[in-house]
């Protein structure tokens, strides 16, 4: 096992003037479970590459355990990948790509097929180590790619997305065995999605990037609750936040009709720049259905998502339409989403006004996006 450092480290691609990876600062803890995430392009994989000893580090370095391997080969640094696309050979049984790797370091055959067996009976494979990979299951299949890095016995799994290629029931399947997995095997993990529910279910701790740059690291909880800045507060949480552009009036934030008491320590934070405005976000579960008239937000419902023990309201701003440009989900600027009681669903084409529950706002500055103090 091992802790793994990344300091400061950066990856330009040639011919690029921007960093893929910008000084990148995080350090995982001995058995730690840490998950990068992020939307396409924000450099998760080239920082998993980057610690797999794939891609070269342009400035910084790269620790596992005390040891620094910003130089060393992939084969020297004790890591496991799990890919994509599971990277099965399929001439081979299930029994032999499993011990592919330890054949190649001339492990001896009798404990080549000992750690393949106990590997095995963890994942569920013992019946199906004389199969090929054709005969397989897509789950299957990765169990064994999974497989193949435990009989390794790295000090570091690194996975990149291996549940993209699978069917979203068995995705959600596959990724409670694979965080069991890793809390029972206790080994350091950093695994790549682009999916934060994977993340927020999966990881010990979250590391949010965008465009190679680092934006929050925290545990799933914190992520949620304190958002770093706006980007996160829109991509962290399923479904995504709502964030509006309100004006700051007499100590509050007002957009329309709605308006919100700010504390003390939020309108002393705010600054020259933001303009007198502030970037206001609150979760779908956040909002109170009120009478019309009660200072509410009036949102026209545009669709009811009935989940059984949840739904799910997406509207827009009634009323005013330039007011409307101001106040959208994460997911979709154009569009508010409301958490409203399952048992008593408004009708598509009806107008709901809500109501942020007091203390559940979160405010960042209009300038820079960061968070405010509360």
């Amino acid at each position: 096992m091992a802790t793994v450092t990344f300091d400061k480290a950066t990856r330009i691609y040639p011919g690029s003037e921007r960093p893929a990876v910008d000084a990148l600062d995080i350090e995982i803890a001995d058995g730690e479970f840490l998950v990068l995430v992020g939307p396409s392009g924000c450099g998760k994989s080239t920082s998993l590459r980057m610690l797999a000893g794939l891609e070269d580090v342009n400035s910084g370095r790269i620790f596992i355990g005390d040891r620094d391997v910003t130089d060393v080969q992939p084969k020297d640094r004790d890591i496991a990948m799990v890919f994509q696309n599971y990277a099965l050979y399929p001439h081979m049984s299930v029994a032999d790509n499993m011990g592919f790797a330890l054949k190649i370091a001339g492990t001896p055959k009798a404990e080549i097929r000992q750690r393949v067996e106990e590997a095995a009976k963890i994942l569920d494979l013992t019946e199906y180590l004389g199969r090929k990979p054709k005969a397989l299951s897509g789950g299957q299949r990765q169990r064994v790619a999974m497989g193949r890095a435990i009989v390794r016995q790295p000090r570091v799994f690194l996975m990149d997305e291996p549940l993209s290629n699978l069917d979203a029931k068995l995705r959600v399947q596959t990724r409670t065995q694979i965080a069991s997995l890793q809390r029972r095997l206790g080994v350091t993990t950093v695994y790549v999605t682009h999916d934060q529910t994977e993340a927020l279910t999966m990881g010990d701790r979250i590391a949010v990037l965008k465009d190679g740059l680092l934006q929050q690291v925290g545990t799933p909880r914190e992520m949620y609750e304190k958002p770093a800045n706006v980007f996160v507060a829109g991509f962290i949480g399923s479904p995504a936040m709502n964030l509006g552009d309100f004006q700051v009036q007499d100590g509050k934030a007002v957009l329309g009709s709605a308006t919100v008491p700010l504390t003390r320590a939020t309108l002393d934070a705010i600054s020259a720049e933001d303009d007198g405005k502030v970037v206001l976000g609150f979760r779908p579960e956040s909002l109170n259905q009120v009478p019309e008239g009660n200072g509410g937000i009036p949102v026209k419902v545009n669709l009811v998502e009935e989940l059984g023990s949840d739904a799910f309201v997406y509207g827009s701003l009634a009323g005013d339409k330039e007011l409307a440009e101001h106040l959208g989900s994460g997911e979709d600027s154009s569009q508010i989403i409301v958490r409203v009681d399952p048992r008593d669903v408004p009708m598509k084409g009806d107008t709901i006004h809500v109501q942020i529950r007091e203390g559940e706002e979160h405010v960042f500055s209009n300038a820079t996006g960061e968070r405010l103090p509360a």
